[in-house]
């Protein structure tokens, strides 16, 4: 592979949730999802905020990554993300910073302007403006968050001589990253503030295709503001779902993937050709792909392995791959579906074996030398074990 491939590996949990089952129940077992990637050496779990639209069922990802703290060790936990236009600077950036020290330094910030037009209409936010209030709002949490005092008055916030109380609860600060579709306005912003880049449309073709010009918007404006682009900080999120064949896996998959064309149709208020069966739903999300969600990978390690490596081939590389959460499979097939990518495709990127696999070929190289020696051992002890009789 010639170009930079992952060497972290995390999820993406918006969540999405069909609407015919116990909204408690799935949110507990979202959090037992986060418990689970932790206990498998998982790097990061980010989680969304959204208020409409009844598949998104988590309003505060503040609150859910303080329950999930309390249940893991290492596992890093980001807000995926935070909707800047529906927030004060001061109040979100204060909640972030008491999350930090909450989480004893694994909190991360993802921003965003919001993906849901349903949840601006309810707030009164015209979407049109999204983006600047999101822009506005960056620029007071990130100063904040840095130790500024911030005096700053927009049509839609006013901070008056404002600073936090604490600071970080490690010397490097917290962690930020700025979501990216397909428009570079996202990759503008994190370039502005030297901060990471969260593509969250990297398995949608049009998303796939925007990869390569998000990073050079991205390049372009860390230089121009005196910050230097790091791919290590680069996030790409594409759903997969594995097994160990890849029937089995299509066969898991069958089980949520109409709720998914249920939600696509929902939103988009138009029905769907291809979502009348699981399989035909099924064929065309592995082929041309959904709207939203686009290309899934639904088969075994090796075909997931392919095709991060053919992301980072497209995309000139990146730091971390994040796994869309999506109801591919029951919670039990999807919790072995992170299993087996923990077993055998993040080794392949982490290079975790290649020692083990250096010290094979070595005796093999030498294993005529080593069947000598210990032959001849063999021998000296049976000649001496004689003659002491």
């Amino acid at each position: 592979m010639d170009h930079q491939g992952p060497t972290r590996f995390g999820t993406f949990i918006a969540p999405y949730h069909g609407l015919d089952g116990n909204p408690a129940l799935r949110i507990r077992r979202d959090l037992d999802l986060v418990r689970h990637l932790d206990a498998l050496g998982f790097d990061e779990a980010w989680i969304g905020e959204h208020h409409s639209a009844g598949y998104e069922t988590i309003a505060s990802p503040e609150v859910f990554v303080a329950a999930a703290a309390e249940h893991t060790r290492r596992i890093r936990l980001g807000t995926g993300v935070n909707s800047l236009p529906y927030h004060h600077p001061l109040i979100l950036a204060d909640r972030i910073l008491q999350l930090d020290h909450q989480t004893m330094g694994r909190v991360m910030l993802g921003v965003g302007p919001g993906q849901l037009a349903s949840d601006a209409f309810m707030m009164g936010i015209d979407p049109m403006r999204q983006r600047a209030m999101m822009a506005d709002a960056l620029d007071a949490v990130v100063r904040l968050l840095r130790g500024e005092t911030v005096t700053r008055r927009t049509d839609w916030f006013e901070l008056a001589e404002a600073s936090l109380q604490l600071r970080p609860c490690r010397p490097e600060g917290i962690e930020m990253a700025v979501a990216s579709t397909v428009s570079p306005s996202g990759s503008v912003q994190a370039g502005r503030h030297g901060i990471g880049l969260l593509s969250l449309a990297a398995a949608d073709p049009a998303g796939l295709a925007a990869l390569n010009g998000n990073w050079s918007a991205y390049e372009k404006s860390c230089a121009e503001h005196g910050h230097t682009a790091d791919r290590g900080a680069w996030r790409l999120v594409v759903p997969m779902h594995l097994a160990d064949t890849e029937s089995e896996a299509r066969a898991q998959a069958a089980y949520g993937v109409l709720h998914l064309v249920r939600y696509i149709e929902g939103l988009s208020g138009a029905t769907m050709p291809w979502g009348r069966t699981a399989a035909d739903a099924l064929e065309r999300w592995t082929g041309e792909g959904f709207p939203v969600f686009g290309v899934a990978t639904i088969g075994t390690p090796a075909d997931a392995v392919a095709r991060i490596e053919a992301l980072a081939e497209a995309s000139g590389g990146f730091g971390t791959l994040l796994l869309l959460d999506l109801p591919t499979g029951t919670p039990e097939a999807k919790r072995r579906s992170y299993e087996l990518f923990a077993e055998y495709v993040t080794p392949h990127f982490t290079g975790a074996n290649r020692g083990r696999e250096a010290s094979m070929a070595w005796a093999h190289a030498n294993s005529g030398r080593f069947v000598g020696a210990m032959r001849a051992a063999v021998e000296a002890a049976v000649r001496d074990a004689g003659e002491a009789r």
